[in-house]
């Protein structure tokens, strides 16, 4: 049995929201986006796309209940498959609005396989975290300049830290017709955690901190509240969120 919670900041800078999360327990669903785009296009996207990912997943993940001997769908993995067809809509809603064009959003995704089994999948560089009996691992990979492209160049780690081009996304939903999902499967054990987040949090927050946070004794709510005062305190100059995942 899988407990969650999830909380959204707009920051200390920004007056909009452009992060979005969503997350279902009894299904095994959660996803979280963080949105880019003029106007309130960021935001329309990252609804969008994390409300088309979930939809396709529970349909899928449905069909499959309903038909057990069929396995997964014909079209592949339903998570990524799901990543897939959040994508393409992003894409075809900017064309119908002038105001929504070059919209995107990434998008980080978890989903039950098994009774200790979850299949974390992910676009652009919102994070997911396993923490659990003091231990505190990245699970996905930013899919960034700074970290596909600048280690390429010879850069070192601190160079990379300042780079100009640090903050530039190499994918995200709704900007390309390819889509490249990262796709790792952990096992959990009883009392780890997952955490979804913004790079609002891992951007500003060191590592060390929000290990530290998730490997307390506080609940999953009173975690939540810590991981975003910690952003608000280094000055939080994004849309900050956060979503805990625990197996218990």
């Amino acid at each position: 049995m899988l407990d969650a919670y999830g909380l959204s900041d707009p920051g200390s800078v920004r007056t909009n929201n452009e992060d979005y999360y969503l997350y279902d327990r009894p299904n095994g669903i959660f996803i979280l986006a963080d949105g880019m785009g003029g106007a309130k296009a960021g935001e329309y996207a990252s609804q969008l796309g994390t409300e088309r990912l979930y939809n396709y997943v529970l349909a899928a993940d449905s069909q499959a209940a309903s038909n057990p001997a069929d396995g997964n769908p014909p079209e592949g993995n339903p998570l990524e498959r799901g990543f897939v067809e959040a994508n393409w809509l992003v894409r075809e809603t900017a064309k119908t609005n002038p105001e929504l064009e070059g919209m995107g959003t990434t998008l980080v995704a978890a989903r039950t396989l098994g009774p200790e089994t979850v299949q974390v999948s992910s676009v652009g560089d919102s994070r997911a975290y396993l923490a659990g009996n003091g231990r505190f691992a990245r699970i996905t990979k930013d899919q960034t300049w700074v970290a596909e492209v600048g280690p390429r160049l010879g850069l070192s780690a601190e160079a990379l830290k300042v780079h100009p081009m640090r903050h530039v996304l190499t994918m995200a939903i709704g900007c390309a017709d390819e889509l490249r999902v990262h796709t790792e499967i952990v096992t959990m054990s009883p009392g780890d955690q997952i955490l979804l987040c913004s790079d609002g949090l891992h951007g500003v927050v060191e590592e060390s901190r929000i290990a530290e946070i998730l490997n307390s004794e506080k609940t999953l709510e009173e975690k939540c509240h810590y991981l975003i005062e910690a952003a608000k305190q280094n000055g939080a100059p994004d849309n900050v969120t956060v979503l805990l995942i625990q197996l218990v």
